[in-house]
């Protein structure tokens, strides 16, 4: 007797060479996936697409976190039915030393320029 293994939806990502610098900016240049990302580094875990509270509807929240994937900025992968975004920080530390850091303490400091505006 088989047992039927449960199907697994895989999505595509790239490789890690395949992973562009220009396809990076792009990505964190939008301020909504800057915060995805932002909150991915100080969790330091993979969290459900539910957990982030976006000033956004749901299908442009879907459009966000697909750019962020191909763009191989996070990893997503489904747990039962949600699917968990984790950063891709080692790849993009190997590929791009000292970028992500830099963006997050920027992004970091505008926040509270705008918070004292």
């Amino acid at each position: 007797m088989t047992t039927a293994l449960p199907s697994r939806r895989v999505l595509p990502h790239p490789a890690r060479d395949e992973i562009r610098l220009e396809s990076v900016l792009h990505a964190l240049s939008d301020p909504v996936r800057m915060r995805i990302v932002s909150e991915l580094a100080d969790a330091e875990a993979a969290l459900s697409c539910s957990y982030f509270d976006l000033p956004v509807t749901k299908s442009t929240t879907t459009h966000h976190f697909r750019v962020l994937r191909e763009s191989g900025v996070i990893q997503q992968v489904y747990e039962g039915t949600a699917k968990m975004n984790g950063l891709r920080r080692g790849d993009l530390d190997a590929l791009f030393p000292g970028l992500l850091d830099a963006l997050l303490v920027a992004a970091r400091r505008q926040a509270a320029r705008d918070a004292q505006s």
